[in-house]
């Protein structure tokens, strides 16, 4: 069901960058308008004050009503958010010539499918869907482990959307200098307690990207970070074989 629901998202917004693409306007009065998540409403609303306040010097009458009434319709429709969606904030306004060269007023607001991690404002005589396209490009998801003498981190990459799923720092002992009895001890506390930290590693990485216990919920990882840590992990028995067969880089 998911899968059918994202495919009609897909559609949707191709079928809209579509008819975005072939509308033409009169002089520059088409915005696109991007608010990335996370953005604050005020920021875009005030933004869009200043671009009025500039917009009421352009010297050409038609053309300074016009962008002005692109304005004032961009700042109407924010008016209908309180806080920025999930997934960010998408605006085209202006007026766009018809077939039969009549003007017609386009007024589109809408939270796209997944995460836009762009943020635009232009006023032109066409809309800017560069940065939808991009969110068609790539739904695959791609895992990294970044690992240390410190500590881990693990995340996923999809597109230009990245996230931070997990991270733990780690107290491993230095190579030590004593001599005798005590050195042999102590280097091997230190291989055991390198071999508990790896142990951690895979285990989480498991838990983090094969997470139904059969298929990784990733299509390719990437491990980066100290050359003798992830080579260890990746050449370890302790690291699942399913994760290990999809390692892109290291």
């Amino acid at each position: 069901q998911d899968d059918a629901d994202a495919q009609v998202e897909v559609w949707k917004i191709k079928k809209l960058i579509k008819s975005l693409e072939e509308a033409r306007g009169n002089g520059t009065s088409m915005i696109s308008l991007i608010i990335p998540p996370k953005d604050q409403i005020v920021r875009a609303a005030k933004m869009l004050g200043d671009e009025y306040g500039t917009a009421s010097n352009i010297k050409s009458r038609v053309n300074r009503l016009s962008v002005l009434g692109a304005i004032t319709s961009a700042q109407q429709r924010l008016k209908l958010y309180n806080k920025v969606p999930p997934n960010g904030l998408v605006l085209y306004t202006g007026t766009v010539l018809t077939e039969d060269g009549k003007e017609k007023k386009l007024n589109i607001d809408f939270e796209p499918f997944k995460p836009i991690n762009t943020s635009l404002y232009l006023c032109d005589n066409k809309f800017h869907t560069e940065a939808l396209s991009e969110l068609l490009q790539s739904d695959q998801r791609y895992g990294f482990i970044v690992m240390d003498g410190n500590g881990s981190l693990y995340g996923t990459l999809s597109g230009n959307h990245r996230e931070v799923l997990h991270k733990f720092t780690v107290d491993l002992p230095k190579k030590h200098g004593r001599g005798g009895q005590s050195a042999l001890r102590f280097a091997r506390l230190r291989l055991e307690k390198r071999h508990n930290y790896v142990r951690k590693v895979a285990e989480v990485a498991c838990q983090l990207f094969v997470p139904n216990g059969q298929t990784p919920n990733i299509a390719g990882l990437v491990l980066a970070g100290s050359a003798d840590f992830k080579n260890v992990l990746s050449g370890s028995e302790l690291f699942d074989i399913r994760l290990q067969s999809i390692i892109m880089a290291i």
